[in-house]
């Protein structure tokens, strides 16, 4: 069976992707790893009409509305390579399945580079976070550390000052030039050059001196990368910019390679669960707009 689309990645994006070619009648296939980025959150914030709701049941609920067109086919698992061209490609899985598609859509997230701090991963999405306008307001306006990994830091921190009251913790990450530190104090970020030994409680900091540091949350600027290597051995083009890598596609969301699309985390900065349900329901019009006019795609 020839499906018209292959959906690589069944989270936000790719699920929004998929409601806009299931209501175009378009056959869908949604190949999907189980692995949500935000599945270490306990509440979403920042998306209309859903603001607060566990993101698992967001998920859940939105998987339920697309399995009830007939078009649609789910399969729990791992892309591993796709090979063809457009109109003929063939998605294997790791447990040696294959599907053929007409065209391919990457939606496959992106996997978090955390610093290398002892108990900080642990915290991910509890009360270490990396977006202000998904987690600050519940800080209530209280202390907010930011645990530097690069010049970025410098700038989430100067955000930052709309939530609380910050504290930048250098932790060896950069090297604060004098003009960026003075637009710092001038914010009323406090800086801290202590490196960081560990992270306990909801959100202490543990200094390497032994003094501790308490705080209602933290924020870090993680490095992301696609979080399946499926685009680069496809031949897809990969760009680095000040989050990570992602996928270099255009305003129709088309890859450098023809027939394969791309939409969410991995195509696009900067990253929300809002932000990815627009981009993959745009993404999914333009799939479908290159089903109509080929010669387009």
């Amino acid at each position: 069976m020839q499906h018209d689309v292959v959906i690589i990645g069944g989270s936000y994006a790719g699920m929004a992707a998929a409601l806009q070619l299931l209501r175009a009648r378009k056959k869908v296939l949604v190949i999907d790893a189980g692995q949500r980025r935000n599945r270490f959150a306990s509440h979403s914030h920042g998306f209309l009409g859903q603001d607060g709701r566990d993101p698992a049941e967001i998920a859940s609920s939105a998987r339920a509305q697309l399995e009830a067109y007939p078009s649609l086919t789910w399969v729990q698992g791992r892309a591993e390579a796709v090979a063809g061209q457009v109109d003929d490609f063939t998605v294997t899985t790791t447990d040696g399945q294959s599907y053929a598609s007409r065209r391919i859509l990457l939606a496959t997230g992106v996997a978090d580079q955390l610093p290398a701090i002892t108990g900080l991963a642990e915290r991910w999405g509890q009360s270490v976070f990396h977006c202000p306008y998904c987690h600050g307001y519940e800080l209530d306006q209280g202390r907010i550390g930011i645990v530097a990994t690069g010049a970025v830091s410098a700038h989430q921190a100067e955000l930052l000052t709309e939530w609380g009251e910050v504290t930048l913790l250098l932790n060896g990450a950069f090297e604060l030039a004098d003009d960026v530190r003075h637009t710092l104090e001038g914010r009323g970020v406090a800086i801290e050059h202590t490196p960081i030994g560990r992270i306990e409680g909801v959100a202490d900091v543990v200094l390497v001196d032994g003094r501790v540091l308490s705080f209602a949350g933290l924020f870090t600027a993680p490095r992301c990368a696609p979080s399946s290597g499926v685009a680069a051995a496809a031949g897809c083009a990969l760009e680095d910019g000040p989050m990570g890598t992602q996928i270099v596609t255009d305003a129709e969301n088309k890859t450098s390679v023809r027939g394969i699309f791309a939409c969410g985390d991995v195509a696009r900065a900067p990253h929300s669960v809002s932000l990815a349900v627009g981009h993959g329901a745009m993404a999914g019009i333009q799939v479908h707009r290159s089903l109509v006019w080929p010669d387009a795609s």
